[in-house]
């Protein structure tokens, strides 16, 4: 009987296992045919790339930015050039001319920048987020240039040409871009000045993972103070899924396998379309600096870091905000650092329809235990009022205070978002209002309506805040902090 029951329950696992791999491919095969086809900046393989096997040889800033040269040319021979004899779209930034063409601007913004002083009181290496480019960094990079300092926006290897740049990319090709950079910098800076690191949401991760690594040995320039937004540390476990996607894409030879989206590439400064590898790499960095941090507290000694000022919006579809606190900030050295949330709008119409977790952060933060950082939560004064306060709680206490500022939601603004916090509110592409100029995109506040189901790409793209209307605020706390003794 025993036998007879062993035998049949096999049975029952073996038919279960098969209509699980049926339904599997059932549903790659769903989701291929939903895919659009790849296009030529989806295939381009660009050789000029570096990696962190040039280190040897791409010694400098001047060495990279001549490889760089090098990228862009064959950028434009391996797709602009395409793009143009097979006739481009309108809102193809590949596509020369277009009101999407980056290279059409006076600065392409994709590509490294510097900005010099003559006397500088210190220099700045701005790190960019995932499928991001320089431009991202552009307005902390001009302000903070004002203020005297040598700044360099670094393009990260696989960014601002083409997403296929993102397929086969390591995330150590780009901390050894950032070692190169922060070298460099240091040393055009001048002996005895500061060196300090801003980072936004995989750059901030970057940043994290340089500063770790000097802290446990690696013969690195010091940072002096860091500033993250966003920063991509308590990311999603899900990213981690990312490998095997990619893995059953080189197994299969199925190309589109390798991407976890493909849509039109209509903005000119971030790649639309995404790789399963690049959301392998985020998944590793992360895992790379929460392993390190472990490893650390078990050693009885909290990771030692330079200064760190960070801003996050509670509602992020990239970061989660608990998950970042509990990965990062409490592993750190008590007391040095603060944390700079921006809450939801809970007198906006939507608020009604926020998901609990999301409502529930605030008040977890002030009222759990002491927190090992300093706290500030930038939040309605009450439920009547769009008007903000900046509540505070310092770190290892539980007393909290409360100060109203000038700042006030926007009308029509329920979140940030993950994207929003680098541009202002006047950035040409990314802003609050449209400019007068129509030379340009424009993706600040893109207002359709119409059916579901015609556009190419997702309403949600659509409805994501893409600036921060807070950005002065951030800005000056930002100066304040790099600019203090």
């Amino acid at each position: 009987m025993i036998r007879f029951l062993l035998r049949h329950l096999g049975y029952l696992i073996g038919y279960s296992l098969l209509c699980a791999v049926v339904v599997l491919v059932l549903g790659f095969k769903l989701r291929l045919d939903a895919m659009p086809d790849l296009a030529v900046w989806h295939t381009a393989a660009l050789d000029s790339e570096f990696r962190a096997s040039d280190a040897a040889r791409v010694r400098n800033l001047d060495d990279y930015r001549a490889l760089e040269a090098l990228l862009f040319a064959e950028l434009d021979a391996e797709v602009h050039d395409r793009v143009k004899r097979e006739g481009g779209r309108a809102l193809n930034r590949f596509a020369r001319g277009s009101v999407a063409d980056p290279s059409a601007q006076p600065v392409n913004w994709n590509r490294t920048f510097e900005l010099t002083a003559a006397d500088p009181r210190g220099a700045v290496l701005l790190l960019h987020g995932l499928s991001d480019s320089p431009y991202s960094m552009r307005a902390l990079g001009e302000r903070l240039n004002a203020r005297g300092f040598h700044v360099v926006g670094l393009r990260l290897p696989g960014h601002g040409t083409a997403p296929a740049g993102l397929l086969d990319v390591h995330w150590k090709d780009f901390a050894a871009a950032v070692r190169l950079a922060a070298r460099d910098l240091a040393r055009r800076a001048g002996g005895g000045k500061p060196l300090h690191i801003v980072g936004y949401s995989m750059g901030a991760a970057l940043a994290v993972e340089y500063a770790l690594s000097r802290a446990q040995g690696e013969d690195l320039p010091a940072v002096t103070r860091m500033v993250l937004l966003s920063p991509a540390i308590g990311v999603s476990p899900a990213a981690g899924f990312a490998v095997w996607q990619k893995r059953a894409g080189m197994l299969l030879g199925v190309d589109k396998l390798e991407w976890t989206e493909v849509v039109p590439e209509y903005d000119p400064y971030k790649y639309n379309s995404f790789t399963a590898n690049a959301g392998e790499q985020m998944h590793a960095i992360t895992r790379s600096i929460v392993e390190r941090l472990d490893r650390a507290a078990g050693s009885g000694a909290p990771a030692e870091f330079p200064r760190i000022l960070a801003f996050q919006s509670v509602a992020d579809a990239t970061v989660s905000t608990s998950a970042l606190i509990a990965a990062f900030f409490r592993s750190v050295v008590p007391g040095k650092h603060e944390l700079v949330l921006f809450d939801i709008n809970r007198q906006a119409d939507a608020a009604a329809l926020y998901l609990p977790g999301v409502a529930d952060v605030r008040q977890q933060l002030l009222s759990g235990p002491p927190l090992p950082f300093d706290l500030t939560i930038i939040a309605n004064v009450n439920e009547q009022t769009e008007r903000l306060a900046a509540v505070h709680r310092k770190a290892a206490s539980g007393e909290v205070a409360e100060q109203d500022t000038d700042l006030a939601w926007p009308s029509g603004v329920f979140s940030m978002s993950h994207v929003a916090l680098p541009f202002a509110p006047d950035d040409p592409v990314y802003g609050s209002r449209r400019p007068s100029s129509r030379e340009r995109i424009y993706l600040g506040a893109v207002d359709v309506r119409g059916e579901r189901g015609v556009l190419a790409v997702s309403p949600a793209n659509l409805i994501r805040l893409r600036h921060n209307p807070f950005f002065e605020f951030m800005a000056q706390r930002i100066e304040r902090f790099l600019l203090a003794e």
